[in-house]
């Protein structure tokens, strides 16, 4: 669980609970409410806590109104403590926004006609996005698909070498030219080999040197322009934040983000990226990367999140 959660769950939820009367009887009626003024100190303290943990100001909002409203008013048991209505309420509203954005990778690949479905990769150098072209391609291998690669990322010498490491170990294709050359280039030989081969998935590596850098996107836009990908995914690593939202927001302005993959979510203790980056760019999480072996990937699903953010409260 996120520490900053699971301090307030040990600590601002006790401390509240043991300061003045919090839960009190629904008068002609069996079960007991919060009380209005012990609510707002609550949800104020978890807003605060969602922050510590690096979830977005406009997802923490959004997050508390949706925690207060399921709390406001609403009557429980006598059964039930303090803890556990807020927590039950809290499960729900980051269900909610987990599951807002989805989209069916597996029935994407399966489905799309002509062939090949061409995947193209963004995101900024160090966020793992070769590993994980090389764990999806693993995965696709092991579903009955055919892989071919692209070397796109000719700015750096050692990109080309890494990722040629990976197709040799995998036994998969690898389209690639010297460093330097037209990265569009590559993208376009590895679609026409794809075809010709008759292959199902082209995934197309590329730089990544600053996001904020104007050829590396002009760069980006033109792969686009002769690729056409059918899916473009940025890979962001969990474990830098807000930083990870504003990469995704300056790929998803040059060239239109069409999913995200996080990595490192197994390292990932505050976890605010993964809360708020689908929800701050309007897009889904498809897969999260939880080691460094290629079969550390797993698709998203929300109700995994949510256990791994509760299951320490104890």
């Amino acid at each position: 669980m996120f520490r900053a959660l699971r301090d307030f769950f040990k600590g601002t939820v006790k401390r509240v609970e043991e300061e003045k009367p919090v839960l009190e009887e629904v008068v002609g009626e069996e079960g007991k409410r919060i009380r209005k003024g012990a609510l707002d100190e609550i949800l104020e303290e978890l807003q605060m806590e969602l922050l510590s943990a690096d979830v977005a100001l406009p997802v923490a909002e959004e997050i508390i109104k949706k925690v207060g409203k399921q709390l406001f008013d609403k009557k429980y048991d006598r059964g039930y403590r303090l803890d556990d209505i807020v927590e039950l309420a809290l499960r729900g509203s980051l269900k909610e926004i987990l599951s807002k954005h989805r989209l069916n990778f597996w029935k994407l690949i399966e489905t799309t006609t002509p062939r090949p479905v061409v995947l193209m990769f963004v995101g900024v150098n160090g966020t793992g996005k070769t590993s994980i072209i090389a764990k999806l391609t693993k995965l696709l291998t092991d579903r009955g698909f055919t892989s071919v690669l692209a070397a796109g990322d000719t700015f750096r010498a050692g990109a080309i070498e890494q990722i040629s490491i990976h197709a040799d170990k995998l036994g998969t294709r690898l389209i690639k030219h010297q460093a330097g050359s037209d990265p569009a280039a590559v993208a376009f030989d590895a679609i026409e080999h794809a075809k010709a081969r008759k292959r199902d998935v082209v995934l197309i590596d590329t730089a990544g040197r600053m996001q904020t850098n104007r050829n590396l996107m002009d760069e980006m836009k033109k792969i686009k322009k002769v690729a056409q990908p059918n899916l473009i995914i940025f890979v962001g690593d969990s474990l830098t934040g807000s930083d990870a939202i504003e990469q995704a927001r300056e790929f998803d302005t040059a060239v239109g983000v069409d999913a995200i993959i996080l990595t490192k979510i197994d390292a990932d203790a505050k976890g605010g990226a993964a809360i708020s980056i689908s929800s701050e760019i309007g897009k889904p999480v498809i897969f999260v990367s939880n080691g460094q072996e290629y079969d550390n990937i797993m698709d998203f699903d929300p109700d995994w999140m949510i256990q791994r953010i509760f299951e320490d409260k104890e």
